[in-house]
């Protein structure tokens, strides 16, 4: 029999008519044989060659037949998957199918009749009967064909094949086959790319199952909407003639063979995707109520898989009837959770459709929810190729509301999909597991009795669901009497469907069928039960993979101790007990050492010490206790696996603890309710609950939580020398977690629950992070904020497909980070390849609320967060306004921080549940109020910040507009939980807003570069040091701002000194200029400079200006950072255009004084020069008459008697000179002259400015206001270190070097030099920074006595100098040599124009040369001590300080230190000079710089010769003349030796040039030759007039502001700055501050200081006591201080060393006792503070 019916006997049979049907198009099937390998590509050639279709047909039938049974089955195959192109073939198998056998006829899903049997359909091959079967009657009553076409073997053999076909069919189709093999990760899924940024339908099959995945991961229910956009059908008759409507009826073409059924993607997805991607796939399909693959077909290996581990982590809560009235809920696992199990099959082709039907069923009237898909879907009409035989289910979890609930018990609806008849395995399975199965049949025949038949002995209640035909019911009646009692049905078992009954009482009926079966029914079904049953019908398992299994059994040993247990809090506390007590201890002393609320009366230092010295005892109580055995197994296989078995070991610890954790919770939730109903007040056991509540939180963060501790531990005692480097043992742990993070699982960031970070534990596992991933790794941060269960965790979850924790029964608290992948272009566009997400716990949590510190702590939480990122969402899901305020302020103070410290972060507030699509217009007035509310939040955390006169309106802290910072979203479930789906409108706009934020992402990227993991992690523990302090805005320090800062002064500094340089090359040209200048013409050329200065200036301040605005425009990493102190900079620039006018004008004004000084005495040495020459060209006259030849005695002898004839009149000439004495007491009484009588006695009795001794200057108490000297004499005990005295001491300096000033610019005493000088001092002693002194008018009068009895002889000296140096008959008597030699020249005929352009060399050019050397080389020797710079010492104050303070490490000297602390300013000039000297001494590169110089004159020179030759002048005066006025800018030629060499000079101009530029080379050498290296550098520089130390000193001076406690000098950049600043203060007592009651130097840093609560006073607080927190209250000068609040043992330690050190010597220094050195001090290293000092300086 099986051989009549072969495959090649069915071919020969068909032949004729399937020559008919391929006739018109052969190329189909035979393309079709070629692309499915049956035919060769010869055979393929061959048979194409031949030219009629029909001939062509019977060769290719004829080739097959004759390969063999085998080839002859799988072109019956190919000819089956054609059906649905080809119509006629399927009518063809159907008609041919019930000539062979007549079996009852099915149709297929586009309404044709299937052909069944013989073919390839293996609902067929399993439905035939066995070989020689006494023949059958259909329902129709005809005979049924006696026997298959194919026998067994061949049928299964061909059925697999058609499987695999499909299979390889659909993944090719959806491009899926690569990962089948490799497996599609989770991580893969949740990379972001521009394409998740679009929301568009797929345009291709291949785009579909990521079009699927990437709607299903933002829980859109419409990801099972899969029809591709090219594939909607369109309307083809827009084409015709509108009233033609010959083919209205024509079927519009689907492009069906394109597309894919929704089950079949799902499949396919499931198939392809690695099991976590599977669990999370689950988890998101539930939430949107799809329903869910209980067991999986796989047709490539014919195999079918229990997905029970993909549904392990499924959580639901219901409200079952029995909690109805407690208002209880049940929380559960589902896949652990017994409940009836109730199964819908398909037997055969049925009119009803089971889905729908199921959805009916599930369904609230009130609201209909497709929880299977269905044929009337998208695409659900397409056929299915590899999704039948998949059984879906979904659960129906009651909400407890009698009047919504269909069912009052949970209960799990399983839907075989496929025809039961050929599915074997799963309708076995299906009846073993299930209350109930529910069975929809048409009409029962032979085929569907024997199927019902060998079914009915499966213990399980079955109904039956019939719609017959009219003509089929008796046969059905008849059978069914049969099924009775084989099956146990009763007449309720049956359900009819006719024409009478509607869909609605249709589904009310199955309805009742199954609460019968939860009433009657008692035997529950978890599908972790079920794994045994699948087993049995040789269903795989997925959870029985052998890794999953081996580390379940790993995570089940390491949690068992749990059960041991009583509790949870009693596990963590025995098993994790770092994190505990000990932990919490330890950073309430962090934050006690930043806050010194319970420091008392000790000193802070003292106090510090014993608070870190505890912190180090609990770190080594951490590590004493033993690590715990399961603790120890964690680690121990979390180091040894390998990254796909760590995944699942931690997937088993966490589902093992959430599952340990919540049945206690349950347990402790009800025993509060319990109590709180018997007694509703408060109460020590409601108490005791609560704490339980709070404890019985267990998860996997605490485990890695344990880790950290113990990293943290072990870090610390290795930091403090307590352990060496060589002991540590858990170094790995860092790169373990980083995997962690890379592979998708948070890290905690902030412990909640002590309200800590582990901050060494979250830098190392961030900084093996940034080395997995590289250093320039960037990435951006977005956070959320709000109160406590408003959907801030499912806000993030539903955005970027994460797995934050979305209990609302909150055990977790803190802050936890995530890691998501950036790629494509969207990863250019924004600048970075992640991004990290921070999901925070709520605000005004109420198990929080009773706590005192509660708002500290959201306050700490927010700023930290906010801090963190570059895009904050606050979500405002809340009806209480109050409740809303306190949230807002603690936002706004957030942000008003940040503002503060220089980031900007974007802020946008998230209003959920509002639902309606005007709600952004109907919502305005809403946007108004909230915008009040923020106005007024900002001014409340303003005062608070003491900031209240900078941010008076919410714009001040941020850019706010109240039309895009505003976000509406509806509700998440659209319906009543728990089985309502999600809201299409809530993914929707999630959507939107990912988008936007994304697009805000991009805008950033041009104003501010993303931080790198290594910047986040620096900024990270710079925020959390400043939210440990009070005062948040003056606490905050971050290396970044440091960093960049530093740079930005750099780069300033760059700016300054070319601002500089080219002032002190203008202010040379303007000296020179006046000094080539004629006298009379002077005030003239005065206003020119003047306009010419001012316009420079202007011009050099703008270039700055530009330089600054260009930089912060730039990419310069971190610039944003600092951008608050541009405005200081920009100060700054104006500030040097002042200086450097003031010292422009001051320059330019003593050459012009200078000038006019001499010019009386000029125009004598000029008149008698005149005479001399008169004299001199007499006696020559004479001499030349003479008939004798003179020898040289008589020439000499007649010479000297002619020179003493002509100066003899200059001998006796007196020139009237200033009584400076009397110009002093002149002035010095005019300033006084308002002060009254006594005043005038005092200086009556003063006597005489002159012959006064040289006593320092002493403040007396005769000096200060008699009250307040009574009130404050301790300041007054040390005279030489009270406030006062060293302000006197600072005048009297100043003045001084007013003086010094002068005497150096060479010019004349003028009387309005002393009136200067003592106008300074009065502003100085009216400056507010010393209104607090109270000091009287003896004071006034006495330091003015001092100042001008000092100043007195260096002015009357200067005088007498300037006299003797310009004397004309001095200047007369330097010529006479020249004159003589001259005189004997012409004499003796010898008159050679060499010797004169020589003696103009030497006599002339060489000094006016060598001035302006002495003019540049200052200039030139900054340029090279600045570029010779390795650390930028000479270029910034800062780095200046850090060099100083290495040097006097390494020379360990008392006397140096108490130099540099006394007396900054002098102690620095003196090291840069020393510096300069030393770098320039005995080498040669004082001379390479100096030779470049008198190159580059020397060449000017030359050319100015050759320039004034072109003029061709005739004579040597005209021809010098012009050569002077070319070099007028660049030197100045004293014109008295100048006369000589044109005294009766004959030579040619052109002759006389050429022997200069010939004597010019002597010049050059015996200049260079002054630049040797055995030259004195110190008479050099004292020469020059650019002082290159003082120079120096100046641009590092900066402000020359010192901290008000301490001494220490600012540090910022610039000098137009309103804030002071210094890196590094230092102990009080070094700079003499003493306690009043014991006279102990002062240990305590002004940094701690200001972080406690301890008091100060000073002559600024006028005795008083003030507190050190308010330090800025005191006057502008000390608010104008900013002073970190720095409790740390690394602040200062440079110093704590030094005291530390040399406290016997300090102590009898300053005639003081020893400070109280705490003992932490006394362990610091050299090289510790080495090491700080170079990364506090980035040296």
């Amino acid at each position: 029999m099986a051989g009549e019916h072969s495959p090649s006997d069915i071919l020969r049979k068909m032949r004729r008519k399937l020559m008919n049907i391929f006739k018109e198009q052969p190329n189909i099937i035979l393309d079709e044989l070629d692309a499915t390998l049956i035919i060769t590509k010869d055979e393929y050639n061959e048979i194409d060659a031949i030219a009629g279709p029909t001939e062509r047909i019977r060769k290719l039938i004829n080739t097959v037949v004759q390969k063999g049974e085998e080839t002859c089955e799988r072109f019956l195959e190919v000819l089956q998957n054609l059906q649905s192109e080809i119509p006629e073939l399927d009518e063809m198998l159907s008609e041919f199918y019930a000539a062979t056998r007549g079996d009852s006829c099915h149709t297929n899903v586009n309404g044709t009749p299937a052909a069944e049997g013989p073919l390839l359909n293996q609902e067929q091959q399993n439905r035939i009967g066995k070989e020689g079967e006494s023949c059958h009657t259909n329902v129709n009553g005809t005979p049924a064909a006696e026997g298959p076409l194919l026998n067994q073997e061949q049928q299964n053999r061909i059925g697999k094949e058609v499987k695999e076909k499909n299979f390889q069919e659909v993944l090719s189709k959806l491009k899926l086959q690569k990962y089948f093999q490799e497996k599609l990760s989770l991580s893969k899924i949740l990379e972001i790319d521009p394409e998740t940024m679009v929301c568009a339908k797929p345009e291709s099959s291949e785009d579909v199952p990521w079009y699927f995945l990437k709607k299903l991961m933002i829980l859109n229910l419409t990801s099972r909407n899969i029809r591709c956009s090219v594939n909607v059908p369109k309307d083809e008759t827009a084409t015709v003639v509108k009233t033609n409507f010959s083919n209205l009826f024509d079927k519009p073409g689907k492009g069906a063979s394109d597309l894919c059924n929704p089950l079949d993607v799902i499949t396919a997805v499931f198939l392809c995707a690695d099991s976590f991607l599977q669990q999370e796939i689950m988890m998101k399909m539930s939430m949107c109520q799809f329903a869910l693959p209980l067991l999986l077909p796989d047709y490539s290996k014919d195999s079918i898989t229990l997905m029970l581990w993909a549904m392990r982590f499924i959580v639901k809560k219901w409200r079952p009837e029995s909690l109805e009235a407690s208002k209880g809920f049940k929380e559960a696992t589902m896949a652990t959770t017994p409940m009836h199990v109730i199964s819908f099959i398909r037997l055969g082709k049925c009119s009803t459709s089971k889905s729908k039907v199921l959805n009916e069923v599930l369904s609230n009237p009130h609201h209909h929810h497709n929880f299977f898909v269905t044929h009337s879907m998208e695409c659900g009409d397409i056929p299915r190729k590899i999704s039948d035989g998949l059984v879906e289910f979904c659960w129906y979890l009651p909400c407890g509301k009698r009047n919504i609930d269909i069912f009052t018990e949970p209960v799990l609806i399983a839907n075989l999909r496929g025809d039961a008849n050929v599915l074997h395995s799963q309708v076995h399975f299906l009846a073993k597991v299930s209350s109930a199965v529910f069975i929809f049949v048409n009409q029962i025949g032979t085929d569907e009795f024997a199927f019902l038949d060998s079914i009915a002995q499966l213990q399980t209640r079955y109904f039956l669901i019939l719609n017959p035909q009219p003509d089929q019911q008796e046969v059905t009646s008849s059978f069914l009497q049969k099924l009775v009692p084989l099956m146990k049905l009763e007449r309720n078992h049956i359900i009819v469907k006719n024409k009478n009954m509607n869909t609605s009482e249709f589904v009310e009926q199955i309805q009742s069928s199954i609460k019968d079966t939860l009433e009657d029914v008692t035997d529950l079904m978890s599908i972790e039960k079920m794994a045994a049953f699948a087993r049995e019908s040789e269903i795989c398992v997925d959870e029985d993979e052998p890794r999953c299994q081996h580390i379940k059994e790993v995570a089940e040993e390491i949690t068992g101790a749990m059960k041991s247990m009583q509790s949870v809090a009693e596990y963590k506390m025995k098993k994790l007990p770092l994190q505990g007590e000990l932990w919490k201890k330890w950073s309430k002393l962090g934050k006690e050492l930043c806050r010194q609320r319970n420091r008392g009366d000790k000193p802070v230092e003292m106090y510090n010490s014993e608070l870190r010295l505890e912190q180090t005892n609990l770190r080594k109580k951490q590590l004493e206790y033993d690590i715990t055995e399961s603790l120890s197994e964690f680690v121990t296989e979390m180091a040894n696996m390998d990254n796909g078995e760590r995944h699942f070991f931690l997937k088993w610890i966490k589902y093992l603890l959430d599952a340990t954790a919540r049945q206690e919770l349950s347990e402790l939730r009800e025993a509060y309710k319990q109590q709180y109903k018997a007694s509703p007040g408060a109460s020590e056991k409601l108490t005791d609950l609560d704490k339980q509540i709070s404890d019985s939180s267990l998860g996997l963060e605490h485990f890695m939580r344990e880790i950290g501790q113990i990293y943290e531990a072990e870090v610390t005692l290795v930091q403090e020398h307590t352990h060496s480097e060589n002991m540590r043992q858990y170094t790995s742990l860092p790169s373990i977690a980083a995997d962690l993070m890379l592979n998708g699982f948070p890290l905690e960031l902030l412990d909640g629950d002590a309200s800590s970070i582990s901050e060494q534990w979250v830098s190392a596992v961030l900084t093996n992070l940034s080395e997995k991933l590289g250093p320039d790794t960037k990435i951006v941060v977005l956070t959320v904020l709000g109160v406590q269960s408003t959907g801030k965790s499912t806000l993030l979850n539903t955005m970027f497909g994460l797995q934050f924790a979305v209990s609302s029964g909150r055990c977790t608290r803190g802050a936890f980070m995530q890691l998501i992948k950036i790629t494509g272009d969207l990863k250019e566009e924004i600048g970075s390849g992640y991004l990290m997400i921070i999901d925070t716990e709520g605000l005004k949590a109420p198990e929080l609320a009773k706590l005192e510190d509660s708002h500290e702590h959201d306050n700490e939480l927010a700023t930290l967060v906010v801090g963190l990122s570059d895009i904050t969402l606050v979500n405002m899901a809340m009806e209480n306004s109050s409740e809303m305020k306190d949230i807002l302020q603690i936002v706004v103070h957030a942000f008003l921080r940040m503002k503060e410290v220089g980031h900007k972060p974007n802020c946008q507030f998230i209003h959920q549940n509002v639902g309606e699509v005007s709600a952004h217009d109907q919502n305005m007035r809403d946007r108004k109020h909230l915008l009040d509310q923020l106005n007024e939040m900002t001014r409340a955390a303003a005062k608070m910040e003491k900031k209240d006169s900078a941010f008076t309106k919410f714009s001040d802290v941020m850019e706010y507009d109240p039309e895009i910072n505003n976000w509406y979203i509806p509700g998440l479930w659209h319906g009543v939980p728990p089985m309502a789906p999600v809201n299409t409108g809530y993914s929707e706009n999630i959507f939107e807003l990912k988008k936007y934020l994304f697009d805000l992402f991009k805008q950033r990227k041009g104003r501010k570069e993303p931080f790198t993991i290594n910047q986040f992690t620096e900024w990270m523990k710079s925020l959390w040091n400043a939210v440990k302090y009070e005062n948040f805005i003056f606490s905050f320090r971050n290396s970044l701002v440091a960093d960049a800062y530093s740079q930005l002064n750099l780069k300033y500094s760059e700016w300054e000194w070319q601002f500089r340089k080219i002032m002190h090359s203008w202010v040379e040209k303007a000296e020179n200029n006046i000094d080539n200048h004629p006298l009379n013409q002077l005030d003239d050329l005065c206003q020119t400079l003047i306009q010419e200065s001012n316009n420079i200036l202007q011009i050099q301040k703008q270039k700055v200006l530009d330089h600054l605005e260009q930089y912060f425009n730039s990419k310069v990493e971190n610039i944003h950072l600092v951008e608050k102190f541009k405005t200081d900079f920009a100060l700054s620039a104006e500030s040097l255009r002042n200086e450097l006018e003031i010292y422009s004008k001051q320059r330019c004004d003593n050459a012009i004084q200078r000038c006019k000084g001499m010019g009386k005495l000029i125009n004598i040495q000029k008149e008698y020069q005149g005479n001399i020459q008169k004299q001199v060209s007499e006696l020559l006259q004479r001499c030349k008459q003479s008939e004798t030849e003179l020898d040289d005695s008589f020439l000499q002898e007649q010479f000297e008697q002619m020179w003493r004839d002509t100066v003899k009149p200059l001998q006796g000439m007196s020139f009237k000179k200033h009584n400076i004495e009397m110009e002093f007491e002149n002035q010095l009484r005019q300033s006084l002259r308002h002060r009254g009588s006594a005043v005038s006695q005092r200086l009556d009795a003063a006597g005489k400015l002159s012959g006064k001794g040289k006593d320092p200057f002493e403040v007396t108490k005769d000096h200060i206001e008699r009250s307040y000297y009574q009130r404050f004499k301790s300041i007054f005990k040390n005279t030489s270190n009270n406030e006062i005295q060293v302000f006197a001491n600072s005048l009297i300096k100043d003045s001084q070097e007013y003086a010094q000033e002068k005497v150096k610019a060479k010019v004349d005493f003028d009387p309005t030099y002393c009136q200067l000088l003592l106008k300074t001092i009065d502003e100085k002693l009216h400056d507010a920074e010393y209104h607090g002194f109270h000091t009287n008018t003896n004071f006034e009068v006495d330091l003015k006595l001092y100042i001008c009895r000092h100043i007195l002889p260096t002015f009357q000296k200067m005088h007498q100098n300037f006299f003797r140096e310009n004397d004309p008959l001095t200047c007369l008597e330097e010529m006479k040599t020249a004159y003589y030699s001259t005189f004997k020249d012409l004499y003796q005929e010898k008159d050679k124009s060499q010797k004169r352009a020589q003696a103009l060399c030497s006599n002339c050019l060489q000094s006016a040369l060598q001035n302006a050397i002495d003019k540049k080389l200052g200039v030139e020797i900054v340029e090279d001590v600045k570029a010779s710079c390795t650390n930028h010492e000479l270029s910034s104050r800062a780095y200046l300080q850090a060099v100083i303070l290495l040097e006097l490490l390494e020379e360990h000297c008392m006397e140096n230190y108490k130099h540099y602390i006394t007396n900054y300013e002098g102690f620095a000039k003196d090291w840069i000079r020393k510096r300069i000297i030393k770098n320039y001494t005995g080498g040669t590169k004082i001379a390479g710089i100096a030779t470049k110089i008198i190159q580059t004159l020397i060449r000017k020179t030359k050319g100015a010769i050759e320039q004034a030759k072109a003029t061709k002048k005739e004579n040597v005066p005209e021809f010098l003349t012009e050569v002077c006025d070319i070099l007028k800018d660049d030197f100045v030629i004293d014109k008295g030796s100048l006369e000589i060499v044109l005294f009766q000079n004959a030579t040619k101009a052109s002759e006389f040039a050429n022997d200069i530029v010939a004597a010019l080379d002597d010049v050059e050498q015996n200049l260079i030759s002054g630049f040797n290296g055995d030259c004195d550098i110190k008479e050099i520089l004292s020469r020059l007039t650019v002082q290159p130390d003082k120079e120096i000193f100046r641009q590092v001076l900066g402000c020359g502001k010192m901290c008000p406690f301490c001494g220490v000098p600012c540090e910022r950049g610039g000098s137009g700055h309103k804030e002071h600043f210094s890196e590094t203060h230092r102990p009080t007592g070094l700079k003499c501050c003493r306690y009043v009651c014991n006279e102990k130097l002062v240990a305590t840093v002004c940094t701690s200081s200001v972080a406690s609560d301890a008091l100060f006073r000073c002559a600024a607080t006028e005795g008083r006591f003030h507190p050190y927190k308010d330090y800025r209250r005191v006057n502008d000068y000390f608010a104008s201080w900013d002073i970190p609040p720095d409790t740390s043992i690394q602040a200062a330690s440079y110093w704590k060393y030094v005291l530390c050190t040399f406290n016997k010597e300090l102590a009898e220094a300053y005639n003081a006792k020893e400070a109280d050195i705490p003992d932490d001090w006394k362990t610091i290293q050299r090289e510790t503070i080495k090491a700080e000092i170079k990364k506090t300086y980035n040296m």
